[in-house]
């Protein structure tokens, strides 16, 4: 296969086969030996068309899709790059995104502003999970901000998320009153848009807003943007956080001796789970319900 060099064959089969979520010895399988694929991935070496072809069936994708994915030109690379990045931050895979910021900081296709400053947006999220350095974090979400922002008002749609990021490390960081304001301030500012295209960010400052007031013990106020994020949820058709919200209202309801009212809340939150199938999740939260019930 010549010149397979213009496209990124291995991280886009990498990234197919955990979407999928198939091990290395599940994908090569009856097609090549589990170092071959290894060696794929890594693009230390390159497939041949037929062994492509076969690990593609596999994962149930089409070639003439693989490879407008796996494209290096830059409006295919660099949303695919975006994509890779919002993936692994939804598993909280922090050293996957920065092995990515390591190798497309520099590179040419991300120097304009809009993709420079989803880069250094994700390079602080990074800094403050891997180096657990808040004062650096911060200084690279409001460089984020400021490429597109110097005045910091007016806020745009992804400006919002960088600040809800900054709210979300504030809270990480146990300052919630500081948390708290921040959110409240993203808040305002989707409230002043015309249009969203993305609700899921409005979603986000809902349930950071609704964690930060449990913790500070204003469980009342919290209650108000639980049960707001969730008939937003509802509105968009949206499930996204919407468990988490479910569990939000159930832990303010038993803080507030509204025993019985607030399992119903989390029982909803495991149900959604158990119909997405996520073990990992559902564990988490049964554990939190146990630690709520014993300080009942």
């Amino acid at each position: 296969m010549n010149s397979l060099n213009t496209y990124l064959i291995g991280d886009t089969l990498r990234s197919f086969r955990e979407y999928k979520r198939l091990s290395i010895e599940e994908l090569s399988e009856g097609v090549c030996t589990e170092e071959e694929l290894s060696s794929f991935e890594k693009q230390v070496s390159y497939p041949d068309l037929e062994t492509l072809n076969s690990l593609l069936r596999k994962l149930n994708v089409d070639l003439a899709y693989f490879f407008n994915v796996a494209s290096k030109s830059s409006i295919n690379y660099s949303n695919a790059v975006i994509r890779l990045i919002n993936r692994y931050k939804r598993d909280w895979d922090y050293e996957r995104i920065q092995e990515i910021l390591d190798k497309e900081l520099c590179n040419p296709i991300f120097q304009t502003d809009h993709l420079r400053q989803f880069l250094i947006w994700h390079q602080g999220i990074c800094k403050f999970y891997l180096e657990k350095n808040l004062d650096e974090a911060l200084e690279l979400l409001y460089e984020a901000i400021d490429i597109t922002n110097k005045k910091r008002e007016d806020y745009n749609e992804r400006e919002i998320e960088i600040l809800t990021s900054i709210a979300i490390l504030h809270k990480e960081s146990n300052k919630f009153e500081e948390a708290i304001s921040i959110f409240k301030k993203a808040l305002d500012y989707f409230e002043s848009l015309p249009d969203i295209l993305d609700p899921r960010g409005k979603i986000r400052v809902y349930f950071g807003l609704a964690q930060a007031l449990t913790e500070v013990c204003q469980y009342e106020e919290s209650l108000i943007y639980c049960k707001t994020g969730i008939e937003y949820c509802i509105t968009h058709e949206l499930i996204y956080l919407l468990s988490s919200l479910y569990y939000q209202t159930g832990e303010n309801l038993i803080k507030l001796f509204r025993k019985e009212e607030g399992l119903e809340y989390l029982d909803r939150a495991i149900y959604i789970l158990q119909v997405q199938e996520n073990k990992k999740f559902i564990k988490i939260i049964e554990n939190e319900k146990d630690k709520l019930l014993h300080q009942w």
